[in-house]
């Protein structure tokens, strides 16, 4: 193998790996176990991790219950070990999943048209600014500071080497949504857009409608981008948008150390022919039965270069799919019901803690943490098999002892209670 590499031995193989990452010595393991320990073993480290702990943390990626439905349905082999569906005649199962995928991102986010889903929601936000340059014909991007900021690092990295100007703008210090003031100042005759994010990175449920008179007064659209899906099953969608893109994360993607996940891009139908990624439709096949097909496809692979919407390779199908098992599980009014969970659970949650904005919010909220560290209370609620809330000091200092917390229908009152005793002031001398 080495030699049909063109490589002298298995360290030059794995030469490309840098350094510090590389495996320089024998696995802690004991010579001569055999594999049933060794599986056993690696079961008692699982075991010393967080399991069984319960979290506040959102951020972005949030603590759902998942319907056992979700796993029976996806790991069946049709769907686990399927590949992209261009042959209509043997992909009608996968083709019909996206197509009903599609159809209930088109429900819950008032949008006529959406694709058969992204990478996930940090990549869909440039792929929608993206979209938006095309669509006007101009390449500036106005963001609010409220974007996840990880999202915001994700758009500066696409817009690098793509002739695309980024521009941020101010929230309002005492409510938390993003300041109409400044995009008005800030908007002009080469702006291709305004995102905002609701609820926004701070948990608010921010002004739509307002924020896309303003953009439309100008001639650039709005992009609306979200990373709760819970919330679409209680808050107004966002109809006013003219592009809405978001993580599904919550709708049955586990956390697993950050992935993999299934963003979603939905667009109104005049502009459809600038989504990135792929659409499925409804046709009939030759004997006039309901079948599915490719719709649109305007990737590289497709058609010229300079012609392609996206350079997305793929769309996140088995993720899709466990989004759309868990929209079929709940259903309309089950979602309002878990969604209504979440609102009441963190709005308990808010009455033990002190909440730094003063804007309506959903599952997540900014707390101060009243003179303590936040870095402080979170190890006082490790210690009771709790996971805090995120500091927000490194990407906004201006909140510096300030952190999120986010509560779900996961959150127990007890635990909550918890979190409101470590949250206590810091008692002053006499």
């Amino acid at each position: 193998m080495l030699a049909e590499c063109g490589v002298a031995s298995a360290e030059d193989l794995f030469s490309h790996l840098p350094e510090d990452v590389r495996l320089k010595q024998p696995l802690a393991l004991e010579p001569g176990i055999s594999e049933y320990e060794i599986v056993e073993y690696f079961r008692s480290r699982a075991a010393e991790n967080a399991h069984g702990y319960a979290s506040f943390l959102g951020a972005g990626v949030y603590a759902h219950y998942r319907p056992v439905m979700v796993d029976t349905v996806v790991s069946r082999g049709e769907f686990l070990t399927s590949y992209t569906p261009y042959q209509a005649e043997i992909s009608q199962g996968t083709l019909t999943t996206i197509f009903e995928f599609q159809t209930m991102i088109c429900q819950l986010t008032g949008m006529d048209a959406a694709n058969a889903s992204m990478y996930d929601g940090s990549t869909a936000l440039p792929e929608a600014a993206l979209m938006a340059c095309r669509v006007t014909g101009r390449n500036r991007i106005l963001v609010a500071r409220t974007v996840h900021p990880e999202y915001r690092e994700v758009l500066r990295a696409y817009a690098r080497h793509d002739n695309m100007p980024i521009e941020e703008f101010a929230y309002v210090a005492e409510s938390g949504v993003a300041d109409l003031e400044d995009i008005d100042r800030k908007l002009d005759d080469q702006t291709a857009a305004v995102v905002i994010q609701s609820p926004n990175f701070f948990g608010i449920v921010d002004q739509v409608q307002a924020a896309a008179e303003m953009a439309h007064r100008r001639g650039a659209l709005l992009v609306v981008m979200f990373t709760e899906a819970v919330s679409l099953g209680l808050l107004n969608p966002p109809a006013d948008a003219d592009i809405v893109a978001g993580e599904l994360q919550s709708f049955s993607a586990p956390p697993t150390y950050g992935g993999p996940f299934a963003g979603i891009i939905a667009t109104k139908e005049k502009f459809i022919r600038q989504i990135p990624g792929r659409l499925v439709g409804e046709t009939r096949d030759s004997r006039g039965h309901r079948s599915f097909c490719l719709t649109l496809a305007t990737r590289e692979q497709h058609i010229r270069r300079e012609k392609a919407t996206s350079n997305i390779c793929t769309n996140q199908a088995l993720i899709a799919l466990m989004a759309t098992v868990f929209m079929s599980v709940y259903g309309k009014q089950g979602l309002r019901e878990l969604a209504e969970q979440n609102l009441a659970k963190s709005h308990y949650l808010s009455t033990l803690v002190k909440p730094r904005f003063r804007g309506p919010f959903f599952n997540e909220f900014v707390a101060s943490a009243n003179g303590r560290s936040p870095d402080e209370i979170n190890q006082a609620l490790l210690k009771k098999k709790i996971i805090g809330g995120l500091p927000l000091a490194r990407w906004y200092p201006e909140l510096e002892g300030c952190m999120l917390l986010c509560a779900t229908e996961m959150s127990k009152r007890s635990h909550m209670d918890e979190v409101g005793k470590a949250f206590s002031p810091v008692p002053q001398p006499a």
